[in-house]
């Protein structure tokens, strides 16, 4: 059973108003999504953790972000290579804080390859590689690679409509998946006992289990019922702010 103990965010910048994004819902309202942040860290302190919140960085504006420039295993922890050009610098800003909890034991993921950790998703030992926009087959393929090495395993997932694989699906452990869309019949994840999201509420199946306790966005009433029936603790944030940047409860933050 995995257990989390370390909790990485990143406090919004200003410049988040100018994240990038598909959703066409609109620019963030700065004070909004800093009120929602703060509200998602506290969501993260009822869930027996440490928490380490980085500073703002207005340089850029998908920072906050902070899950799609590592992957954090309980073996090593790998840089990623955003496939967003303008989110690719963001790994030099978390590095140092990265290297202080892995001494000795991160790893990069190397051009041409190029991997956004919203795109990854572990199941125990094994991480499901999303092939999409932002992360291609060569980084996917440096990624099994570097798992390998430590004792992990991998294996890729082609995408058809999402942003990240992240976004329609979320591992809630004990054999539990929330999956949304196209997920919901996938091969890959037959074995695995499958809760599915309803269309109106796929948004809702971007969710964090953090030791026993599901984070999920506020509003989406049918799975919040879907997941308080398998026993956890469901605790609701507002992530609309996030959600008109292609954000979500796991997009800001890195649990190891």
């Amino acid at each position: 059973m995995t257990r989390f103990n370390h909790i990485i965010a990143r406090t919004p910048a200003k410049s988040l108003v100018d994240g990038l994004t598909s959703a066409n819902l609109g620019k963030p309202d700065y004070k909004k999504a800093l009120e929602q942040h703060n509200e998602y860290i506290r969501a993260l302190q009822q869930c027996d953790v440490d928490i380490t919140i980085l500073p703002p960085d207005e340089h850029f504006p998908d920072s906050v972000f902070v899950e799609d420039t590592v992957l954090c295993t309980p073996h090593c922890a790998i840089i990623t290579r955003p496939g967003a050009k303008s989110r690719r610098d963001e790994t030099l800003i978390i590095e140092d804080t990265i290297k202080r909890f892995y001494p000795n034991k991160v790893e990069k993921i190397m051009d041409p390859g190029t991997v956004e950790a919203g795109d990854i998703m572990m199941v125990n030992d094994h991480y499901f590689i999303g092939l999409s926009a932002r992360t291609n087959q060569q980084g996917a393929e440096q990624m099994i690679a570097i798992l390998n090495k430590y004792g992990l395993t991998g294996s890729i997932v082609t995408l058809e409509k999402v942003l990240h694989l992240k976004t329609g699906l979320a591992y809630l452990e004990n054999n539990n998946l929330l999956a949304a869309g196209e997920f919901i019949t996938k091969p890959e994840f037959k074995h695995l006992n499958i809760i599915e999201i309803p269309e109106q509420e796929s948004y809702a199946a971007n969710c964090i289990w953090v030791n026993d306790r599901v984070i999920m966005p506020a509003g989406y009433p049918i799975t919040k019922a879907k997941i308080a029936a398998l026993g956890y603790q469901v605790i609701e944030v507002n992530t609309s702010e996030y959600r008109k940047i292609d954000g979500g409860v796991s997009c800001m933050s890195l649990r190891f």
